[in-house]
């Protein structure tokens, strides 16, 4: 048996002493969290007046500045039957670029040569290309570079969803992986199947770290890619997974294989940083709404929803966008915040990438990972540029690989912290339980689709940086969880929380959910009322002592992923397990507000 002392944060490797802090907020955390040291915070210098995030910046349309960054080199093509498939490369009906909108985006000076990229294809790189290529990479070469093609998991058409592990460690176990001391990056591509570029970035940048101009960052950096998280939508050229769902708001809740397996990934490397490589649409609603088509060739987004450690927020942003959009600049390419719009025609707004814990970018930074979302010009336009999109894909995400090799230390220190602070926060503090976007007028650049001049308008924007903090409820020292409630436990554990069986009757002093109103509704997102429906509950908190049965449940929040298990299990949010049928009851959890003389079963 394993008695309630045995809870422990997650262990990590010990680190050096920082020197003061900068910033008078993290000071303050200090005296919550004596015996964790602190990082000088040191701001990444915008040389030559770089703007800030969010202001367009690009070079004349005459064409790129010549290429500066590694990889100039064209890899090899795999030799593979063309397939017929994916159903990918039509552009949308009703609108066809003109010659002065295309004058605007020349193909760069590199020429990428993946299989979905040669010359006469009509379709991008197939499931079994890709398969092919990745083996290939796998195959044990002479630079000293380790290379494992892991299958993360298998899709619900029954295609794998294949991840490439790309190291210089003595090998590519765990063990070794940890020894080396090197920080993992994962890079995810194609979580959308209308969205190729990603995908075909990352086969090209796999080979380059391989046996190219990329090779060197693996002496500070792992590098675990996977190029297309949705095998089944890219073969039919579908955003969703095969059951219509929408793999990238599914990350809390797990319901799609495709979200388990990168869940299983960021369980088992435990990332430093997550890069998520999307496109967005040209015209479609835009061209609707605004009368333009879109201008700009990258738009980019760090981590924006409750209780993300500022930390790792500040490192998003300092450490990776801004010499992401100094890079992408640098290239001849437009960049902005990355923005939508939603489906109704009447709704002249705009809004930045979602502020709930359920994307990529969000749930990987509640496990402490600096994040971005990568956005490029592509959806509804076929091939159209297919060459400069790939383009700004690689560009940015090997600018994130140089980041992440020049601050391995900054990185790992900044990721001990958080995980140690926000472990000694259980049993005390608060928390936001949600956020919500504030409103403000924005100056947003279009192009005529016609002349292809620029259209400045300014819009309502829904921003996702400034946010609205909502009502705030004090922090538990776990959860309790019903014996029945294993479909939560399974999920918890599978995104990489410990959770605790009880293995002897006990009690403890809880803060229980009362219902006070309740309605399903569509679940809300920045493009629009989704088309899954969830319970949303108003409560109030009644403290009791409950008792604790046998087989039950006990999540600890002294663990490093306690806001992921905030996000899951408080059940008035739209995100949480409740809302979402994975809980069916409120009684079957409760707030733990001390710490429990419970009795655990063995662990491993």
């Amino acid at each position: 048996m394993m008695k309630p002392d045995a809870v422990s944060p997650s262990t990590q490797r010990a680190v050096p002493g920082w020197t003061s802090l900068t910033v008078i907020a993290a000071a303050l955390a200090l005296s919550a969290c004596s015996s964790t040291p602190l990082p000088a915070w040191n701001s990444t210098p915008i040389a030559g007046g770089q703007p800030a995030p969010g202001t367009v910046t690009t070079k004349p349309a005459s064409g790129p500045s010549p290429v500066q960054i590694p990889g100039i080199g064209s890899p090899g093509v795999v030799a593979t039957p063309v397939e017929t498939v994916p159903l990918q490369g039509s552009p949308l009906g009703g609108w066809k670029e003109s010659d002065e909108v295309a004058a605007r985006f020349p193909d760069p000076e590199r020429s990428y040569a993946t299989p979905g990229l040669s010359a006469g294809r009509t379709t991008y790189t197939s499931n079994a290309e890709l398969g092919q290529w990745l083996r290939q990479l796998a195959t044990p070469g002479q630079s000293g570079t380790k290379a494992e093609l892991v299958t993360a998991g298998t899709s619900q058409e029954g295609q794998p969803i294949l991840a490439l592990l790309l190291t210089r460690a003595a090998s590519t176990s765990l063990h070794d992986l940890d020894q080396s001391q090197r920080p993992t990056v994962l890079l995810i591509g194609q979580q959308h199947g209308d969205e190729p570029a990603g995908s075909e970035a990352l086969l090209a940048l796999a080979q380059d770290l391989k046996q190219g101009p990329l090779a060197s960052l693996l002496d500070k950096i792992n590098v675990l890619l996977v190029p297309r998280a949705n095998p089944d939508g890219a073969a039919a050229g579908r955003r969703s997974t095969a059951n219509g769902l929408d793999m990238n708001r599914d990350h809390l809740l797990l319901q799609t294989p495709e979200a388990q397996a990168l869940a299983k990934l960021s369980r088992i490397y435990r990332p430093i940083a997550v890069f998520d490589a999307h496109e967005f649409t040209v015209a479609g609603r835009y061209l609707e709404k605004f009368k333009g088509v879109q201008r700009y060739d990258a738009l980019l987004q760090t981590p924006t929803t409750a209780n993300v450690h500022e930390f790792i927020a500040k490192a998003s942003t300092e450490w990776y966008l801004l010499p992401m959009q100094k890079a992408l600049t640098e290239q001849g390419q437009s960049t902005n915040w990355y923005y939508t719009t939603t489906r109704d025609p009447q709704d002249l707004s705009l809004s930045m990438g979602g502020v709930r814990p359920d994307t990529g970018r969000n749930v990987n930074a509640l496990k402490n990972a600096a994040t971005m979302l990568v956005e490029t010009r592509g959806v509804g336009i076929g091939r159209a540029h297919i060459q400069r999109r790939v383009h700004s894909q690689y560009v940015a995400l090997a600018s994130a690989l140089q980041t992440t090799a020049q601050r391995t230390k900054e990185l790992e220190q900044v990721r001990n912290y958080a995980n140690r602070d926000i472990a000694s926060q259980a049993c005390r503090g608060e928390f936001t339980l949600e956020s919500q976007q504030t409103t403000e007028k924005r100056r947003v650049v279009f192009l005529d689709p016609q002349t292809g001049e620029e259209m400045q308008q300014e819009v309502d924007w829904h921003s996702s940086v400034k946010l609205n903090p909502g009502p705030k409820r004090a922090r538990p020292c776990g959860y309790w969880l019903a014996g029945h409630a294993t479909d939560a436990v399974d999920k918890l554990r599978a995104l990489g929380l410990q959770v605790l069986r009880v293995a002897e009757p006990g009690n403890l002093l809880a803060d229980t959910y009362q219902e006070q109103e309740r309605s399903s509704s569509a679940k809300s997102d920045v493009l629009g009322p989704g088309q899954q429906s969830v319970e949303r509950v108003k409560v109030g908190l009644e403290r009791v002592a409950i008792d604790v049965p046998e087989g039950s449940y006990y999540v600890p929040l002294n663990q490093s992923l306690a806001n992921v298990a905030i996000a899951a299990l408080e059940p008035d949010t739209q995100s949480s397990f409740f809302a979402n049928h994975i809980i069916s009851s409120l009684n079957d959890v409760a707030r733990s507000m001390n710490n429990p003389s419970l009795v655990y079963e063995e662990t491993e």
